[in-house]
């Protein structure tokens, strides 16, 4: 890392936005956090860290499968218009694709105590969900090109 101090590695991580259909969505898939403490009520995409050496796309079909214990095809990355991705603070970044389950049923298996299906067809309930702050903007979006 020359040049680069640890504080200037940006922590990738990767979100999926589970939707019912990649060729017309209609339902989200919304996670809600169960830790740490900070985040505990708040809802979001489900994902995690990129692994060293793990593409994001991949860190993104495994990230699922453990969270939430599906399989998911990914369709398009939501893009943020920044290379790493929505800022989610000084340090991380997160990429995300749109995905669809195509074995299992979504169980909040871990770092979540519940998972809800909204309606992509009511924006304002969707933007009514306490989502975690840095995810607001990527909902958003979701919503403006989705509807």
């Amino acid at each position: 890392m020359t040049g680069q101090t640890q504080a200037d590695v940006v922590i990738q991580v990767v979100g999926g936005a589970v939707v019912d259909s990649l060729a017309r969505p209609t339902a989200l898939l919304a996670a809600r956090r169960s830790a740490p403490e900070a985040l505990a009520g708040l809802w979001e995409f489900p994902g995690g860290k990129v692994e060293p050496g793990e593409e994001a796309a991949a860190a993104l079909v495994r990230e699922l499968r453990e969270e939430l214990g599906v399989e998911v095809r990914l369709g398009e990355e939501l893009r943020s218009g920044q290379p790493q991705g929505w800022p989610l603070n000084r340090r991380a970044s997160m990429r995300v694709w749109f995905a669809q389950v195509t074995a299992g049923e979504p169980q909040p298996l871990e770092d979540h105590d519940e998972l809800r299906w909204v309606s992509l067809a009511d924006p304002e309930a969707v933007l009514a969900l306490p989502w975690i702050p840095a995810d607001y903007p990527i909902v958003q979006a979701l919503l403006d090109s989705a509807c």
